[in-house]
């Protein structure tokens, strides 16, 4: 949508080696046509990569602070702009491109009044909102790590089968070609077991990958992430038997005489895993875990009975915490949604603020 109405002109600074800005000056940052344009509260200086505007007598600066983030504003400047360009700097030019709406005073005044008040309704809900969505996610923490306490500890080592012992991956895989060895990496695993899909794959050469048959995978098999994406876990699917990995990845075939593979995801996804392996790599220049690290992980070890029913309450208990997480998510998108659009709807003139105003007096 383009924003259209009376054009409002604003005055350019000059480029001096470093910009003063004032109260109510805006401030264009490089990469403005992501909407990167802000309203300034302060007195100050910016170097000369931004661009200062200062508002002409009879601008009112709290409209145009929300004119300048409209969503039909931000569109319309997108569309002035080569998108090859991205994260280059935007010429002035290109602002003069796009009109901005100019009402009266009066007008421009009610309207900031009530997109200040209203959008300040929403900020609240969402708050609350994300708010609720940290406390569903401590409580689901809290439930993995009441439900896997006080058993025996053992080491990760020792629930590994003998012949297919922890190994990382390739170290160079190549440029990815079509009909090659599907291979996992961190950015490949969803988390909490979740198996990557083999489509999503990229593949190396059956020559670079013979080279690493020690990592070559099968189905059931435990995949970790090492690399500065540490923590990840995934269980391998039976479509990506063959597949290999990364060097950032680590292949952990257990011995389902001694672990249910279930139950080990959540011991290696738990808030206390997590903790280990940070005292682990604290004060690390580059922070990734080592095979010695991960085969040292403790992990609580019950019979394989109780492995079996703790990872099915968990993953059922979970599964009602994730779902109420997700509607809450689904609200805050919805109001953001809300909000983005009550403000383009308010400063096109689409809606009169004082009679919605009015109507929404007295409701939460």
């Amino acid at each position: 949508m383009r924003i259209t109405g009376s054009r409002v002109v604003l005055n350019l600074e000059g480029a001096d080696s470093m910009k003063h800005v004032e109260p109510d000056d805006f401030i264009i940052h490089l990469r403005s046509f992501q909407g990167g344009i802000e309203h300034s509260r302060f007195a100050g200086k910016v170097s000369v990569a931004y661009t200062v505007l200062t508002p002409r007598p009879g601008v009112d600066p709290r409209f145009f602070r929300w004119a300048l983030k409209s969503q039909g504003y931000v569109r319309s400047l997108q569309a002035t702009v080569n998108q090859l360009r991205d994260g280059q700097s935007i010429k002035y030019g290109d602002f003069d491109k796009v009109p901005l709406p100019q009402p009266p005073a009066d007008e421009q005044r009610a309207i900031a009044d009530f997109l200040d008040e209203q959008t300040s309704r929403i900020d609240t809900l969402i708050d609350k909102q994300t708010q609720l969505i940290t406390t569903l996610r401590e409580r689901r923490s809290a439930v993995v790590s009441d439900a896997l306490s006080g058993h025996e500890l053992t080491r990760l080592r020792r629930l590994v089968t003998p012949e297919r012992p922890m190994s990382y991956g390739i170290l160079q895989c190549g440029e990815p070609v079509e009909d090659g060895v599907p291979y996992i990496g961190p950015s490949d695993m969803p988390g909490e077991g979740r198996s990557p899909e083999l489509d999503h794959l990229r593949r190396t050469t059956r020559e670079i990958a013979a080279g690493y048959s020690r990592s070559t995978l099968s189905g059931g098999d435990l995949v970790v992430s090492i690399g500065p994406a540490y923590g990840r876990v995934a269980v391998v699917d039976a479509s990506l038997t063959g597949a290999n990995l990364t060097q950032d990845t680590v292949r952990v075939a257990t011995d389902p005489s001694l672990v249910v593979t279930r139950y080990l995801v959540w011991v290696l996804c738990s808030r206390e895993t997590a903790e280990y392996w940070d005292s682990q790599v604290a004060g690390a220049t580059f922070r990734r875990l080592n095979l010695g690290t991960l085969a040292r992980t403790p992990v609580p070890l019950p019979d394989l009975e109780t492995q079996t029913r703790v990872a099915t309450d968990l993953d059922e208990q979970t599964a009602k915490v994730d779902l109420l997480i997700h509607k809450t998510e689904k609200h805050i998108a919805l109001a953001k949604e809300r909000r983005a659009a009550l403000i383009t709807a308010a400063v096109t003139g689409q809606i009169d603020v004082r009679s919605a105003g009015r109507a929404t007096e007295g409701v939460a």
